[in-house]
């Protein structure tokens, strides 16, 4: 059954109409009783879709997966990858459809995509459905990226099912609306290449090209200035994970997209104390993930998509190694670029050069060894530039450890122009409010037990995260003392 929902409601069906043999055609699984839990209506607004429609008992439905909307194509799309650095030849949208691509009022093109659908011909012993708290938590994350500026994917809606599921408990099901530039990952590239079929990884290829980095088909190598783009979109993606504390947890190649996009909210959180060695997720015992090793893992993950392009790069295949290679061997010093002038500004300093840097990895240093608020800090550096250094050595245990530092530090704004300026501008790159991990919790927790309040005020919060506004000191506080470690679940 097909339903019009909203009259600019218009898909087209690029990825399956040139892809074929890279996906199946499926729907999704009923949903008994569904019921709207959040509509993003600025989303909405954005792609042109009618947000009333959208909250009818018809629109809930195309939500949920129950109708199909006109013109739309489901299909589960086909990918594999390494995960925790194992590979797995099959993986695939085991529990989510592609529903198709629409145009925003932009004119960008943008994927629209349910999860927690049902099991698809790509299942792997799991149920294909999804608990609510997990759906919330990637709306309420992706939202939070987005303010913060980072590229994401972001959530259109959450709808409940009306069935439970069983994961530790018995837990209220749900469905997410997501929409991202697309659901291109490395690990697409990986599956075609290991078909062994070149003309459909040329394809591939081409459509990645067309549709996010059309300006590398004029290069004299498209294929390789394929990888050099990517490559450069993850390095500026991660670098901007790292100035905001943020943890992805399951960074394997299927999770890494070839938009640029953040992908995939799973165990994900926000640094409290900072500390490259933090791991949020139950299942990575080794650390793989770890904070301090999302640039390196970054890297990992793009040799593997050079790998699979290797076959377009260069008919010789040792050419191309030696092509793609170079390229890769930019990633870190592309990372080092974006981070640095990233951090750069979050300290109000400008210029470039040794004496800068080292500040960065100096307060870094401090940072880690007395265990300081990582957004916290960062934010209360802008009232000593206006002269208050108080909120920053309230952050410390032993606040004569940054002393040296600071003296260094405002000797270097001495030059950077007028105080009050400088501190307007690094308040616009270092947020109040982040999707703190205690609060999280709480909304979650309120919503599974049937209370949306608290999640709807801290959507509201992280909307805005860089105007301090009355009332919402708590949610710019620091983890309490006591809180303990905090572990985060897939959710699967």
């Amino acid at each position: 059954m097909t339903v019009a929902v909203g009259t600019s409601f218009a898909f087209d069906n690029t990825y399956a109409r040139e892809l074929e043999g890279l996906y199946e055609p499926w729907t999704a699984a009923p949903a008994p009783a569904p019921r709207l839990m959040a509509l993003n209506d600025e989303l909405a607004e954005e792609l042109g879709l009618d947000a009333g429609a959208l909250r009818s008992p018809e629109g809930v439905d195309v939500l949920v997966g129950n109708t199909v909307p006109d013109g739309a194509r489901p299909v589960a799309q086909a990918y594999s990858g390494h995960q925790f650095g194992n590979y797995s030849p099959r993986l695939g949208d085991g529990r989510a459809l592609l529903l198709g691509e629409v145009h925003d009022r932009a004119g960008h093109r943008r994927d629209l995509h349910l999860k927690g659908s049902g099991r698809t011909p790509f299942a792997r012993g799991g149920d294909g459905k999804a608990p609510l708290g997990p759906m919330l938590r990637e709306y309420l994350i992706g939202e939070a990226m987005h303010a913060l500026g980072i590229p994401s994917t972001r959530a259109l809606a959450v709808v409940a099912t009306g069935e439970d599921v069983a994961r530790e408990a018995m837990l209220p099901g749900a469905v997410l609306t997501r929409v991202a530039s697309s659901h291109l990952r490395v690990g697409t590239f990986q599956y075609t290449a290991a078909l062994g079929d070149v003309p459909m990884l040329r394809r591939l290829a081409d459509h990645a090209i067309a549709r996010h980095h059309p300006g590398a088909a004029a290069a004299e190598n498209p294929y390789l200035a394929l990888l050099e783009r990517v490559l450069d979109a993850q390095a500026s993606l991660i670098a901007r994970w790292m100035m905001v504390g943020f943890v992805h947890g399951v960074m394997n190649t299927d999770n890494m997209t070839i938009s640029g996009e953040t992908i995939d909210y799973g165990p994900c959180a926000f640094l409290d104390a900072y500390d490259p060695a933090t791991v949020f997720s139950s299942i990575d015992h080794g650390g793989r993930y770890a904070f301090g090793n999302q640039p390196r893992v970054a890297q990992w993950n793009l040799a593997r998509l050079a790998e699979a392009l290797l076959p377009l790069i260069d008919a010789d295949q040792e050419a191309a190694v030696a092509a793609a290679t170079e390229v890769l061997t930019t990633f870190p010093e592309r990372y080092d670029h974006y981070r640095r002038d990233g951090m750069r500004a979050k300290l109000g300093v400008s210029a470039a050069g040794e004496r800068d840097d080292a500040l960065i990895d100096d307060l870094l240093e401090v940072l880690a060894a007395q265990r300081v608020d990582h957004t916290a800090l960062f934010r209360a550096l802008s009232a000593a530039v206006r002269g208050n250094d108080a909120p920053v050595r309230s952050l410390l245990t032993d606040p004569s450890a940054l002393d040296a530092w600071m003296a260094r530090w405002k000797a270097v704004l001495a030059t950077a122009g007028e105080p009050g300026a400088v501190a307007d501008a690094m308040d616009r790159v270092n947020p109040a409010y982040i999707p703190r991990n205690q609060h999280v919790e709480e909304a979650l927790t309120a919503a599974t037990g049937g209370d949306m309040e608290p999640f709807r005020r801290l959507v509201d919060v992280l909307a805005r995260p860089f105007d301090e506004r009355a009332g919402l000191e708590a949610y710019a506080a620091p983890a309490p003392p006591d809180s303990g470690p905090y572990t985060t679940f897939c959710g699967t």
